[in-house]
């Protein structure tokens, strides 16, 4: 017979039966059974963090660097309603996250009772599934079957609402039987049609002009699918880009390469996209900042899909064949069917010369200053500093987010954290103490700008309370960066509200955290400064200042097409500021 425990005790003992090793969370009123029965265990380390919104993305952070599904534990109301944004963005960026709500007591659901919110009703459209549990009997299959469809097909965050009497209820636990309990309505297809796989080998192998766009689905198929990806490249001889959730999943350093595509991408990959004859799309999802105008997008190729998440094939883009399966799987049946029938490629140099040509426009060059620090430079000499020792870096999301993605060079998956399809400031820091906790050894920083690093600031307090050495690089111009930008090319320079007044003084605030607080005013300090945050035990918080008015460029225009990339700000039509053309 088995014996009988709480809810809160079945939701520990599955949680730990299902291996999870850390949670990320804030205690409540409607939690505080579960907080008890994780302070009678010492399987499962909780972090406590200084907001939910915070849990939500260190979990992200955790689960994006480590390959394993992050775990969220708050509050009813305002404890689910903070982890909210933190639930879309792992919905849009694909981050397998499990999320544990409280609730008040199922008798009073309904009654706008203290600290009561529709969690469910909330996260319904955020979520891939979300549970509201009113038995502990159902509970334990419950934590399993949510960490299934977290982790399976396109991966993404499910919510369990617990009510506290179901926490204090007791019921028989038993692990299943299988490692996985599959929802009866949820069946992602793993395993691509042999047919399509074999029709996608010849297109490739026909085409004079292919490219691989590749997404961030390349890097949730595991750290196998970059090394397939690679080989494919290799034997095929096709150009690779990426979207920004994709990058680490091709190295930067092979001469296939063609940088990030879209909005903020470089010159040679968007030109390449609209040129090619043939578009093999693996893991990535034809979003806006990619396509740029629909009506304009590649109008000269075939379309290869390749995604596990079928609604995404034909959503956007209509492709001329779509395959739905697990985009590393397809690519190692693609290679072996290649090598099978000892394909050749077509003779691709006069494709390679024409790519080659775009490459000489030199898109991401800048000017340099002897007066200021330029932020592609501060990044550059960021990773001259620090690639050998193979970061993690996460991001806060703005100007700062695009140059690191177009100057900070990857080889390897797993080591670039960034909100991607949210856009969602404040990410970087609470991220990154996710990837720290996930990966104590590795040198993790930040790279921010002083107005994101603001919205989520409180978690330095949580870096200190667990000796995590985050590092926090700010690009700090005084200014809403991407806000301003905006503004300069649209909106006649009217900076309406977008410049950052009253910052504080990020030495003294490093400092009063117990972290090392450094600045950086002059390209003569910038090397020193970057050594000494790495060098530093512990914490650090770097404020570099950098030019007040750079513009990120290249970028397309919203709405506009590829072939109308601004390179450089003599390029922008319309009233600009003459110091912001002079910096760019």
């Amino acid at each position: 017979m088995v014996a009988e425990r709480s809810g809160a005790d079945i939701l520990i003992e599955a949680l730990t039966d299902l291996g999870v090793e850390v949670v990320f969370g804030y205690p409540g009123g409607a939690v505080l059974p579960i907080y008890d029965a994780i302070f009678k265990q010492k399987k499962i380390r909780h972090i406590l963090v200084r907001q939910e919104g915070g849990a939500a993305h260190a979990a992200e952070g955790y689960a994006r660097s480590t390959g394993k599904p992050g775990v969220v534990l708050v509050t009813s109301g305002p404890g689910a309603t903070n982890a909210v944004t933190g639930i879309a963005d792992a919905l849009l960026d694909s981050i397998p996250m499990v999320v544990i709500t409280g609730q008040v007591p199922t008798g009073l659901i309904g009654t706008d009772a203290f600290q009561e919110c529709d969690t469910i009703g909330i996260t319904r459209h955020c979520t891939k599934h979300n549970y509201l549990v009113k038995d502990p009997a159902k509970l334990g299959d419950i934590v399993h079957e949510a960490f299934h469809i977290a982790t399976s097909g396109r991966p993404g965050p499910v919510v369990i609402d617990l009510p506290k009497d179901v926490q204090v209820a007791t019921a028989p636990y038993r692990k299943p039987a299988t490692a996985s309990l599959p929802h009866k309505g949820y069946r992602p297809q793993v395993k691509a049609e042999p047919t399509l796989i074999e029709a996608a080998v010849e297109m490739i192998a026909a085409a004079e002009r292919p490219i691989f766009y590749t997404g961030g689905g390349v890097i949730n198929s595991g750290p196998g699918a970059s090394q397939v990806l690679r080989e494919l490249a290799r034997i095929t001889g096709a150009p690779v880009t990426s979207t920004l959730m994709g990058l680490g999943a091709f190295p930067a350093s092979s001469p296939q390469w063609l940088g990030m595509l879209g909005m903020h991408g470089t010159y040679e990959a968007n030109l390449a996209m609209n040129e090619a004859d043939l578009i093999v799309a693996l893991g990535a999802r034809f979003d806006d900042r990619v396509t740029g105008r629909l009506d304009a997008f590649s109008p000269k190729s075939k379309k290869i899909h390749i995604d596990i998440d079928r609604s995404s094939i034909n959503k956007i883009v209509r492709a001329d064949l779509g395959i739905v399966g697990d985009v590393g799987r397809a690519m190692e049946d693609m290679v072996k069917l290649w090598k099978v029938r000892q394909h050749q490629p077509q003779d691709l140099k006069p494709w390679h010369a024409r790519i080659d040509q775009w490459r000489a426009k030199k898109c991401l060059a800048y000017p340099e200053s002897k007066k200021e620090i330029m932020p592609q430079h501060a990044i550059k000499r960021l990773w001259e500093a620090t690639h050998a020792k193979n970061p993690i870096i996460t991001t806060e999301v703005g100007q700062h987010q695009m140059w690191a993605a177009q100057h900070f060079d990857f080889e390897g998956p797993n080591k670039w954290l960034t909100s991607g399809g949210l856009g969602t400031m404040g990410y970087g820091l609470p991220a990154a103490i996710g990837a720290q906790v996930g990966n104590p050894n590795a040198l993790v920083i930040d790279i921010a700008g002083e107005a994101s690093i603001m919205m989520n600031i409180q978690e330095m307090s949580t870096a200190t309370q667990y000796r995590l050495p985050v590092k926090i690089f700010i690009l700090n111009n005084e200014y809403m960066g991407m806000v301003r930008q905006w503004q300069d090319l649209t909106y006649g320079g009217r900076y309406s509200e977008s410049y950052s007044a009253a910052l504080p003084d990020f030495v003294k605030l490093a400092e009063a955290y117990g972290w090392t607080g450094i600045r950086i005013e002059g390209t003569q300090e910038l090397d020193a400064g970057i050594e000494q945050m790495i060098s530093t035990p512990g914490p650090v918080m770097v404020d570099c200042r950098v030019a007040k008015l750079a513009n990120c460029f290249p970028m397309i225009p919203s709405g506009a097409a590829h072939t109308d990339m601004i390179l450089q700000a003599n390029e922008v039509s319309g009233e600009m500021d003459d110091e912001a053309k002079a910096l760019v």
